[in-house]
């Protein structure tokens, strides 16, 4: 290069696992920005079940990392008493499935706010838990329900399936002015390790991401399904089948410009996810896609989910989920019709 500036140094990155990464946007938030503030059982001493908050009690004390009583009703209430007065709370559920008891909290209180303000009033806070199957817990630890978080007006909600996207989003959903609930799959958390940038990055809350282009089908999922949508589509591709896959990163609000155009290429979707079939996310994009890109679709919408009952003990737990055999399966379905 001559007679101008020189190129800027590459970002240094590292290779980091998702439960990683979200650990790092957390503590790069919490130096940048003494407001925000983490909060939840054993997020502190233990650095959380997972590991994802360790060693931020010893970086920023037990001012700022609160290890709270086995309580989510009050986890919630108090992240929001403390969001309406100008902090930026973190509040982790241990498990999506031990949110129930502050469901009243989120829906009646969190999620309304700045409606019931009109306006005045913000609630900047993050409310994030480990969701979903394939690590073989006991009851109540592979729950899969955020759409009960998208049917609630208020909430924004946020499933990163890859390190990089984890970091950033977690940087957006503190920095958001209103509620993100920020589910992390559990069967993720460390099943691979991603390079992903030191420093100040974000990744916007409300876009999709095409991950792998292709022109004779559309496989969309989010979280820990996304890695079953990219293994679909390679063993597609041995069919001489171009699947393209589009994660979702954000299923409230929906990317739906990027939806549309993936579907008005390809002609044919197949949507993926964990959680149950009846009015899941799936339901919600396959109507989406019907009721603005019917004249481009060549098949019907094709839905690979989990099934309409209560999440099955571990031997039982890979026959629930999703995986590349249906998911193939659906996608022939499509191309065949």
């Amino acid at each position: 290069m001559s007679g101008g500036a020189s190129a800027a140094p590459a970002a240094r990155t590292e290779k980091l696992t998702l439960a990683q990464a979200v650990n790092r946007g957390l503590a790069e938030e919490m130096r940048r920005d003494p407001r925000v503030l983490v909060m939840g059982e054993d997020v502190g001493v233990d650095g959380g079940v997972f590991r994802v908050t360790e060693g931020l009690l010893e970086a920023f004390g037990p001012e700022r990392v609160l290890d709270t009583p086995l309580a989510e009703s009050g986890i919630v209430g108090a992240g929001l008493g403390l969001a309406l007065t100008g902090y930026r709370p973190v509040c982790e559920i241990q498990f999506s499935g031990f949110v129930y008891p502050a469901l009243n909290q989120i829906f009646a209180h969190v999620a309304r706010y700045r409606n019931r303000s009109r306006g005045r009033y913000a609630v900047p806070m993050v409310i994030r838990m480990p969701y979903g199957g394939g690590i073989h817990p006991p009851e109540h630890h592979s729950e899969s329900y955020e759409a009960l978080f998208c049917n609630t007006p208020g909430l924004k909600v946020v499933i990163p399936s890859t390190p990089y996207d984890a970091k950033g989003l977690i940087v957006s959903a503190i920095r958001d002015d209103d509620p993100v609930v920020f589910c992390e799959s559990e069967r993720i958390y460390r099943a691979f390790r991603e390079e992903v940038p030191e420093g100040d990055y974000a990744v916007p809350i409300g876009k999709a991401k095409v991950v792998a282009e292709g022109e004779d089908v559309t496989l969309i999922a989010y979280g820990s399904m996304t890695r079953q949508a990219v293994e679909a589509r390679d063993a597609l591709a041995r069919e001489s089948v171009a699947a393209e896959v589009l994660d979702l990163r954000t299923v409230c609000p929906l990317d739906v410009e990027a939806i549309l155009g993936s579907v008005e290429k390809t002609g044919r979707a197949v949507v993926i996810h964990e959680a149950p079939r009846n009015t899941g996310v799936g339901a919600e994009v396959a109507a989406l896609i019907q009721e603005r890109a019917l004249l481009s679709l060549q098949a019907p919408v094709q839905r690979v989910c989990g099934y309409d009952a209560v999440f099955p003990f571990p031997l039982l737990e890979n026959h629930y989920l999703p995986d590349r055999e249906r998911i193939v399966r659906a996608a022939r379905a499509a191309l065949d019709f």
